[in-house]
């Protein structure tokens, strides 16, 4: 037995040997260091339609970056603003709620006497949170003063301008205004680094260095927080009129000055995406570039393209509402895909949330978390309804699946020929009668034949869906009161007093 134990000995080592290494491997493989959250930057375009971007359909000035973009990440073509309007459709992105539910509506003036509520949870109070550097640039319009600027919601640090730069006291032909009842009324606009007002944009060359004021700065976010994760939140001027292109951009497309303008956005999309591949950022940084609402089609040339779909800002009405949406994440979403699922702006807030780690709002929001979209999980349709609201809070249509119910109401419209404008100047508003009508985006997505006699059923199954919705958020057109909503804040007479400088 002893001699059968001497061979069997170098035996028993080698196994020995072999557990023990297999063990150190799988301590190894078992290890691993944490995965890392990912970095986060929302580009937010203003007054860009649907068919504005040559990855949509448009035409005839070219967006290589924005292609680029496109092909390296998931393109979206069903994708809604909660309103065809600023401060609205803002306020649903950065808080993940239908406005109406958070009392906020339409663009908000220098003398709004609203504001964003600053108990309401944004992307960025929620990612500060986790410890996140957070930081915005460009158009906040949610509110005008202290303690109604980005710093108080979240943000580590902001430049840009309290609202819309045609909120000036400046002529559409880029001379001072004289009209008291016009846009002379307006305080001189300012620059804001942080809640302090800082240099004057008094005129369309101070415009036009809007969009290389804040790529520059946008990179120079990336380069200083490369070892941290961070979010930024771009929310450019452009294509929103005044039109304002810079001299290295200025009458180099051959299409027009929106044309211009469309190139030189394209070229901030590049120089923030060269930042990120120069600090090593690209492989884990979601990238979502998208419009606030549909092009301000009164303003003829100087607006963009919807890409077919009816009217436009201002509307609810698939032009107003349906406009592009892009989201890159190379480590997570696949190249070159396409998304045909129905998803909306209320949807940003939880799904970057859940991507980052961080907690969820405490009070209720209507987002729902895209992610099995952007990993395409089989059958996967985490949203299938979506309601149009616009006004304060009027419940203008629904959608479900494939088809649209829109209620009675009036409407804004652009079909009449004094609505458009030329060069810059506006034409005149017009308004149209909406009725009750049924149309199926699959066959008609331009809503032009209204089939509700066709489907009685699905007409009452709509009507029921909305209903829930009126009882929850309001609507005025039925003089609902929304049983869950919650108020705007209130800006004082102080805070509301416009600065005439």
């Amino acid at each position: 037995m002893r001699k059968i134990g001497s061979y069997l000995r170098p035996f028993i080592f080698l196994i020995a040997i072999i557990v023990l290494s297999s063990a150190g491997r799988k301590e190894q493989i078992t290890v691993q260091p944490p995965v890392k959250t990912p970095n986060v930057i929302l580009i937010l375009m203003d007054d860009m339609g649907y068919g504005d971007l040559e990855c949509y359909g448009g035409f005839p000035y070219h967006t290589p970056n924005i292609n680029k973009l496109a092909a390296e990440g998931m393109r979206f073509t069903n994708f809604y603003v909660a309103q065809a309007t600023c401060s609205a459709s803002r306020s649903a992105i950065l808080t993940g709620c239908y406005p109406n539910r958070i009392g906020i509506d339409g663009a908000l003036s220098p003398i709004s006497e609203i504001a964003l509520n600053p108990d309401e949870q944004t992307i960025a109070s929620l990612l500060k949170d986790k410890g996140y550097k957070t930081g915005m640039l460009g158009k906040w319009h949610l509110g005008q003063r202290p303690p109604f600027l980005p710093l108080h919601y979240g943000f580590d640090e902001f430049t840009g301008l309290p609202y819309s730069h045609d909120y000036w006291p400046v002529n559409y032909d880029g001379n001072p205004s004289t009209d008291m009842k016009g846009k002379a009324r307006w305080p001189v606009l300012r620059l804001l680094e942080g809640d302090t007002p800082g240099k004057e944009i008094k005129t369309l060359d101070d415009a036009a260095t809007l969009t290389s004021l804040y790529t520059n700065k946008a990179v120079d976010f990336i380069n200083r927080n490369k070892k941290n994760p961070f979010f930024l939140y771009l929310a450019h001027a452009m294509p929103h009129v005044p039109l304002a292109a810079s001299a290295k951009f200025k009458g180099k497309s051959n299409e027009g000055l929106f044309g211009d303008v469309m190139q030189e956005i394209d070229w901030s999309i590049g120089e923030i995406m060269k930042a990120l591949d120069a600090n090593g950022l690209s492989n884990n940084t979601i990238v979502i570039f998208t419009s606030d609402n549909g092009p301000w089609l009164t303003f003829g040339n100087h607006a963009g393209s919807t890409g077919g779909f009816r009217e436009g800002k201002g509307t609810a009405w698939e032009g107003g509402v349906r406009v592009p949406f892009i989201i890159r994440w190379p480590s997570q979403i696949n190249s070159g895909t396409i998304c045909n699922n129905m998803v909306a702006s209320m949807d940003l807030l939880p799904t970057i949330i859940n991507s980052c780690g961080a907690k969820q709002p405490v009070k209720k929001i209507d987002g729902v978390d895209i992610t099995p979209l952007l990993k395409q999980v089989p059958a996967a349709n985490p949203r299938d309804e979506f309601v149009y609201y616009y006004d304060r809070c009027s419940l203008k249509g629904i959608r479900k699946g494939q088809w649209v119910l829109t209620f009675p109401c009036m409407s804004q419209t652009y079909k009449k020929v004094t609505a458009i404008g030329h060069d810059g100047w506006p034409g005149k508003y017009a308004s149209d009668s909406v009725r009750l009508g049924l149309y199926d985006l699959r066959t008609d997505p331009g809503e032009t034949l209204d089939v509700k006699d066709k489907y009685p059923e699905i007409v009452k199954q709509l009507s029921v869906i909305a209903d829930r919705y009126r009882n929850e958020i309001g609507d005025d057109l039925t003089k609902i009161k929304g049983t869950e909503i919650r108020p705007a804040a209130k800006v004082t007479e102080f805070q509301k007093s416009p600065n005439k400088e």
